[in-house]
């Protein structure tokens, strides 16, 4: 597996926070793995969040059940986003958000180009590649990120 490849989760996972999910994975090595579910909406948007109370109505994902007290993003818009770390293709992840902010507000970047989540999914070394094994993921390279 490589960062850049999306899991669908299976029947195994019913009933639990990752049923119906699909999730983009943008970091996997020797330590363990972490990804976004990327098919679940978060309930309010970017700017019902008080410190973005000022911006544009924005999507935002439920990224993950870890650390759901901070904003992550992906993208694939390095010429105007400074700072991301490739993933894969032309996905990056993170970057300056400020300026990612400022583009959606004024229309130069879309949700066709980044998506914004509230927390993330993260796996330590091996606990991924188990939970494979088991039969909970099914590992895809052919799935759309950005629509």
């Amino acid at each position: 597996m490589n960062a850049g490849t999306f899991l669908r989760s299976t029947q195994l996972l019913e009933g639990d926070f990752f049923e119906n999910t699909i999730i983009f994975i943008t970091e996997y090595n020797e330590k363990g793995a972490m990804g976004f579910v990327v098919n679940r909406l978060f309930p309010r948007s970017l700017n019902e969040l008080q410190a973005f109370n000022k911006c544009l109505p924005f999507p935002l994902y439920e990224g993950g059940p870890a650390d759901q007290e901070h904003l992550f993003f992906i993208h694939r818009r390095p010429d105007l986003v400074a700072d991301g770390v490739p993933v894969a293709g032309n996905i990056f992840i993170g970057g300056n958000f400020q300026q990612a902010v400022t583009h959606i507000n004024n229309g130069t970047i879309t949700e066709k180009d980044v998506r914004i989540f509230i927390g993330y999914c993260g796996w330590d070394k091996g606990e991924l590649e188990a939970e494979i094994k088991e039969g909970s993921w099914l590992a895809s390279e052919n799935e759309e990120l950005f629509r």
